[in-house]
């Protein structure tokens, strides 16, 4: 007899063979949702940085980026009119709503207090900032100098800038 069809057992076998592998790209669709979370909002938070230091150097005042647990908040010095004081006053300067964001993940900052930013567009404290995560993705960090901002990857202790 010559049969020209699959039997059952192969069928069978194919099936699973199709679902394990299935199974794998789900798994492994999981962990570069989770990367590509991160590195977005990683690189959602340098451009609102860079921003904020461009605005401070086009309206020749200091701008602040105070930072939460999973959000951060800019503001623009305009307390005491017209120019402000070069401190932050929560109450009363301006709050820049286009560049405040919440993000998914907590923010480590290692630098003391907030981020400021003078009319000449240089950065204080220097520091580095990062998200917290479990994965690898390509930039999960921010470097703050006093003259620049760079995206780096965490290394545990340290953000090493690319």
């Amino acid at each position: 007899m010559n049969n020209r069809g699959f039997s059952l057992i192969e069928l069978i076998v194919v099936i699973a063979i199709i679902g394990a592998l299935f199974t794998l790209a789900g798994i492994e669709f999981n962990n570069w949702i989770k990367r590509y979370n991160i590195e977005r909002e990683i690189k959602e938070m340098y451009v609102d940085l860079m921003n904020t230091r461009a605005r401070a150097m086009q309206r020749n005042r200091t701008h602040f980026i105070t930072l939460g647990t999973t959000s951060y908040t800019v503001y623009e010095d305009t307390n005491p009119a017209p120019d402000g004081d070069g401190t932050l006053q929560t109450g009363s300067d301006t709050v820049i709503t286009a560049l405040s964001k919440t993000i998914q993940d907590t923010i480590n900052w290692n630098g003391s207090g907030n981020i400021s930013f003078d009319s000449r567009g240089l950065a204080s404290p220097a520091g580095s900032l990062s998200l917290t995560t479990t994965s690898t993705p390509e930039y999960d960090c921010i470097v703050v100098y006093y003259t620049r901002l760079n995206l780096g990857k965490w290394s545990g202790s340290s953000c090493n800038a690319k």
